[in-house]
């Protein structure tokens, strides 16, 4: 199964990005979803952001990821 994990976008260098991801910062590749801005949300699978997705959403996504985790452990 293949995760696309959202985070918000906080610098944009050419086709490049820093993407933040819980407290963690990471550089992905921008081209698939070129024009993006700073604050932007995206799906990051395989160090590519993949897909714009709006705030909501984002934050929706993370709720289920933290729920499979818990259930996961249970």
């Amino acid at each position: 199964m293949c995760l696309g994990v959202p985070g918000e976008i906080i610098e944009i260098n050419e086709s490049m990005g820093t993407v933040k991801i819980g407290d963690t910062q990471i550089k992905v590749g921008l081209d698939l979803v070129s024009p993006v801005r700073v604050g932007d949300f995206v799906l990051v699978h395989a160090g590519f952001a993949v897909q714009v997705i709006d705030p909501h959403e984002a934050s929706l996504t993370w709720e289920l990821i933290k729920e499979l985790a818990i259930n996961e452990h249970n």
